[in-house]
């Protein structure tokens, strides 16, 4: 794929050090897989073509949770992240239209009263959230009565503390129900995760523009289409 040279004052103001570094969050399963050392998925994919767009070498930087991609771009020690779009992360990070679109959904006991999301927010029911996740951020503004429980992952939260219900990504939350007899998915999905390409908002309008155009591009050339489908998710995932 060839795409546009970008001009050098772009190139400088998405990568000044030189370096492209891109923040890879490897507690989205299905935004990345593998180790820091050997990360896969789709947005490794899509930071090696941008690096290869601008002309620059490219280093991820690989954390297992949303919140610590975020505070590497917070305190400018990366230039690029991939993370959901939501208002908290907006004063710090401009983001692309999205490439990916997931859905946040509950989890409960078989035996549950809880028998839609709305039937969630109420007085004494305990949520296991990962902390800093989108969803998390987006409970945090929309629950009323409902206690959030934070932790490294929601349903672990939700496992470990015997919640009322545990939140997460639809994929790995239909996994864990697979596996673990007794359990079911509460639908429909609480929210939609749009999944966005972001850079320092403090840099030049120019350098998000140029990676918004990329990002467009690789979606509407299928790129991000077949990118999900090598890294084992579906090519439907790719945001409209």
């Amino acid at each position: 794929m060839s795409g546009t040279v970008a001009p050098e004052a772009v190139v400088s103001a998405l990568a000044p050090t030189g370096t492209l570094r891109a923040s890879i969050n490897l507690g989205n399963p299905v935004l990345a897989q593998g180790t820091p050392d050997e990360p896969r998925g789709v947005t490794v994919d899509l930071a090696r073509e941008l690096a290869r767009r601008i002309g620059v070498p490219l280093e991820l930087l690989c954390f297992d949770a949303a919140r610590k991609s975020f505070e590497a771009m917070a305190t400018g020690a990366a230039d690029l992240c991939f993370l959901a779009i939501d208002p908290a992360r907006e004063t710090e990070v401009a983001f692309s239209a999205p490439y990916v679109a997931i859905e946040g959904v509950y989890v409960v006991a078989e035996d549950s009263p809880v028998r839609g999301a709305d039937d969630v927010d109420r007085a004494g029911t305990r949520i296991g959230v990962k902390e800093g996740s989108a969803y998390d951020l987006h409970l945090s503004r929309t629950l009323r009565d409902a206690t959030l429980v934070r932790g490294a992952e929601g349903i672990e939260v939700f496992v470990d503390q015997s919640l009322e219900v545990g939140a997460g990504i639809r994929q790995p939350v239909e996994d864990f129900v697979a596996a673990n007899a007794g359990h079911r998915v509460v639908e429909p999905a609480f929210m939609q995760i749009r999944q966005a390409v972001g850079v320092p908002r403090d840099r030049p309008a120019e350098a998000a523009q140029l990676v918004s155009d990329v990002v467009d591009e690789l979606k509407a050339s299928g790129f991000v289409a077949e990118s999900l489908e090598r890294s084992g998710q579906s090519a439907s995932l790719v945001a409209p």
